[in-house]
C-alpha cells in the first residue's frame, strides 16, 4: 500500500524525529537523498551545469545543500535567489565553500535555459495559491529549459493536501519528495505537475499514524482483496449480481455491464431490463426477468443506471432493496438523495466528474479542479462510498478515513461504454460479499489495468476492456 499523508501530519511527524536527532540532520539527510537523485538524473555530474531555483523556507535550503554537494562533484552549481536576504544561511554558506554561486531572479534566464538540470526549490509543502509573479516567471523559464526539471518535496505552486493547482506552478520531470507522498503527488491536476515520483526516507517511518490521508492499492494489496471460490463454492456463494441497465436508446451498456460483471467473477448475472435480447445474444448464460428488480429473484447486489434512460421507477426499486447497490450514469440523474441516505445496505455511487458536479450543485470545472474535496463531500452528504471517475480516480467512503486513489488509469480508459464495464466489474465485487470501499477500489484498480493491457497503446473499444479485465485479474493473482 502506498501511502500519502497530510501536511500537518508530516510536520508533526518531523518534530517529534527532530526532537531526538542532532540539529539540521534531517535537512541533510533529504539534501543528500535529492544530491543522489540528481545525480542519478544528470548520469555524469563533474562538468555538469545545475540551477537551483531558491525561496526562503526550508525546501530552498534543501536544494542548497544538495547543490552543494553537487557542486563539491565538479557540477557548476548556480543559485537563482529569489530572495536573498531570506535564503537559507547555513544552505547559502555550504553552496559557496563548495565553489557554487548565486545570481538574481532577474538576472537568471540564459543560466536557467542553459541547465542540464534545474532544482525547484521555491516554495515547500505549505505553499498556498499560484507563484508569485517573479517565482512564476523562474516556472516558465523552467520549462524553456533544454534541462531535467528537478522538484524538491513537491511542484512549487501546488498545493500538497488538496492536488490543486490555483495559477502558475513548475511542472518538474521528477519530484524527489521526503519522509512521506503527500496527496498532491497523486491526485490531478497536481499529479500531472510531479512528474516521476521519488520517495527519500528520512527516518519517518515510526513517527507516522496508521491511518493515512490518501492510499494506492498496490499488486499484492488488490491480490488479498479478490474474493477466489473455493472448493465449496456455487454461483450463490460467488456471488448473484442483478443488473438493471441499458434501454432502447442504449442497450449496449446493458452489455457492456453485463461484460463486466461476468468478467469480474460473478457467479451469476440477472439482467432487468429492454435490452435482453441484446444480452441473451451476447451472453446466454445471463438469467432475465420481465418482471423488474422487485419479481427478479435472488440477488447479493444491484446495478443500476448504466444507459437506462429515464426509467426512474427502477432505480427506486433498486434502491429500497436490503443489499449493496451500485449506482451509475442516468441513476445518479434519477435517484433520490433522501433514499439513498436512508439506505441500511451498502451504496457504492460512480459519478464521473460531470456528474459529481450536478450532484454538488457546482461547475465541472470546480470538480476537477479540487478532485479530493469533491469526493469527500460527495460521500458525506449521500451516506454512500463514492467512486469518482477521471484521470485520477477516487473512493472515498461515507464514514471519512483515508480515501484512495486509483494508480492504473490510463487515458485509453476514455471511451464510449468503459464505465459500464467498471460498474458491471464493481458490481460483482458487491455481489461476493466485498465491502463498498474495497470493491471501488480493486474495480478501479482492475478497470485501469485491463485498459492498459488491452490498449497497449493503440486505441481501443470497451468491449475489448471487458474482455482484458480477465487478463487483469490473473497478472494480479500473479
Amino acid at each position: 500500500m502506498r501511502t500519502a499523508y497530510s501536511v500537518e501530519t508530516v510536520r508533526a511527524a518531523e518534530q517529534r524525529l527532530m526532537a531526538r536527532v542532532p540539529e539540521g540532520a534531517l535537512m541533510q539527510r533529504a539534501a543528500a537523498g535529492l544530491a543522489v537523485a540528481c545525480a542519478q538524473l544528470l548520469g555524469r555530474v563533474y562538468g555538469s551545469r545545475v540551477v537551483l531555483l531558491v525561496g526562503s523556507g526550508d525546501n530552498g535550503g534543501d536544494a542548497l545543500y544538495a547543490g552543494a554537494r553537487l557542486a563539491r562533484r565538479g557540477a557548476g552549481v548556480t543559485a537563482v535567489l529569489l530572495a536573498p536576504e531570506r535564503a537559507h544561511e547555513g544552505g547559502l554558506t555550504a553552496l559557496l565553500r563548495a565553489g557554487g554561486r548565486t545570481v538574481s531572479a532577474g538576472d537568471a534566464d540564459e543560466v536557467v535555459l542553459r541547465a542540464d538540470l534545474v532544482v525547484d526549490g521555491i516554495v515547500g509543502i505549505g505553499g498556498k495559491g499560484g507563484l508569485r509573479p517573479d517565482a512564476a516567471r523562474l516556472a516558465g523559464l523552467a520549462s524553456d529549459s533544454r534541462g531535467v526539471v528537478v522538484a524538491v518535496d513537491l511542484p512549487s505552486g501546488v498545493e500538497a493536501d488538496s492536488g490543486e493547482v490555483r495559477g502558475a506552478a513548475v511542472r518538474a520531470d521528477v519530484t524527489v519528495t521526503f519522509g512521506a507522498h503527500k496527496p498532491g503527488l497523486l491526485i490531478d491536476p497536481a499529479r500531472e505537475y510531479a512528474g516521476a515520483v521519488r520517495l527519500v526516507d528520512i527516518g519517518l517511518g515510526g513517527e507516522l499514524p496508521d491511518e493515512a490521508a490518501l492510499e494506492a492499492l498496490q499488486h499484492v494489496d488488490v491480490a488479498r482483496l479478490l474474493p477466489v471460490p473455493g472448493a465449496e463454492s456455487d454461483k450463490y456463494r460467488r456471488g448473484v449480481v442483478g443488473i438493471a441497465a441499458g434501454s432502447g436508446r442504449y442497450p449496449g451498456a446493458a452489455v457492456l455491464a453485463v461484460a463486466g460483471a461476468l468478467r469480474g467473477g460473478a457467479g451469476a448475472v440477472r439482467y432487468v431490463g429492454p435490452a435482453s435480447d441484446a444480452v441473451i445474444a451476447r451472453f446466454p448464460e445471463v438469467l432475465v426477468s420481465e418482471g423488474g428488480p422487485l419479481k427478479a429473484g435472488r440477488v447479493q447486489a444491484w446495478v443500476v443506471g448504466p444507459g437506462g434512460g429515464d426509467d426512474a421507477s427502477t432505480v427506486a426499486d433498486v434502491v429500497t432493496a436490503d443489499v449493496p447497490v451500485l449506482i451509475d450514469a442516468d441513476g445518479l440523474r434519477l435517484v433520490d438523495a433522501g433514499a439513498v441516505r436512508g439506505r441500511s445496505a451498502p451504496t457504492l455511487m460512480t459519478p464521473h466528474a460531470g456528474e459529481a458536479a450536478a450532484l454538488l450543485g457546482v461547475p465541472r470545472g470546480e470538480v476537477e479542479g479540487a478532485r479530493l474535496e469533491s469526493v469527500r463531500e460527495l460521500a458525506g452528504r449521500y451516506g454512500a462510498t463514492v467512486l469518482l471517475k477521471g484521470s485520477t480516480t477516487l473512493v472515498a467512503d461515507s464514514g471519512g478515513g483515508a480515501v484512495r486513489v486509483n494508480s492504473t488509469g490510463t487515458g485509453w480508459l476514455a471511451t464510449a461504454g468503459s464505465g459500464d464495464v467498471l460498474s458491471g466489474l464493481c458490481g460483482s465485487l458487491l455481489a461476493a460479499g466485498v465491502s463498498a470501499f474495497d470493491a471501488g477500489s480493486v474495480g478501479a484498480y482492475l478497470h485501469g489495468l485491463a485498459g492498459r493491457l488491452a490498449a497497449d497503446g493503440a486505441p481501443v473499444g470497451a468491449h475489448d476492456v471487458a474482455e482484458a479485465v480477465r487478463v487483469a485479474w490473473r497478472d494480479v493473482r500473479g
